[in-house]
């Protein structure tokens, strides 16, 4: 009996195993562009939310030692010598931000907002430039090649 079903199965044709793997090759392709974009966005936002942290740090480190006044420049290197913050981690290279070119320029008072404008510099790269306020920071404001950081 069980000769007879065994005898009676049959295998994938070639063709139909020559579709099933272009299929899976048609969502390769689709998918691996995807994954790239989420991984870069993930970059990005963990860029932002750093410059976000390292300004909420310089506020501190301004209203506590009375600096802060218009163009005010904290650097990194300011901050973490004074216990405001620790290493951050570059999420591009997974080293710790330049603690001398990354800084914290402080612009504004008297009848204006101030605003915070961090420049964000790690193995190499500058990632965010520092010519906006750290709240109005988006995704294109952070770019993952870097610019020469000179």
């Amino acid at each position: 009996m069980w000769k007879r079903l065994l005898s009676n199965q049959r295998g994938l044709t070639l063709i139909e195993l020559l579709v099933v793997i272009v299929i899976l090759g048609i969502i390769v392709a689709i998918a691996i562009p995807l994954i790239g974009n989420i991984i870069d966005n993930t970059k990005k936002d963990a860029h932002i939310a750093n410059a976000q942290q390292i300004a909420a740090a310089a506020k501190m480190y301004a209203v506590t030692e009375g600096e802060l006044a218009d163009n005010t420049t904290i650097t990194l290197a300011k901050l973490q010598t004074e216990n405001y913050l620790d290493d951050i981690k570059d999420p591009s290279s997974n080293k710790t931000y330049d603690k001398d070119q990354t800084r914290v320029v402080i612009e504004g008072g008297e009848n204006a907002p101030y605003k915070y404008k961090v420049t964000l510099v790690g193995n190499g790269k500058t990632y965010i430039k520092g010519d906006r306020d750290v709240n109005e920071l988006t995704r294109d404001d952070v770019n993952l090649d870097g610019h020469s950081s000179s």
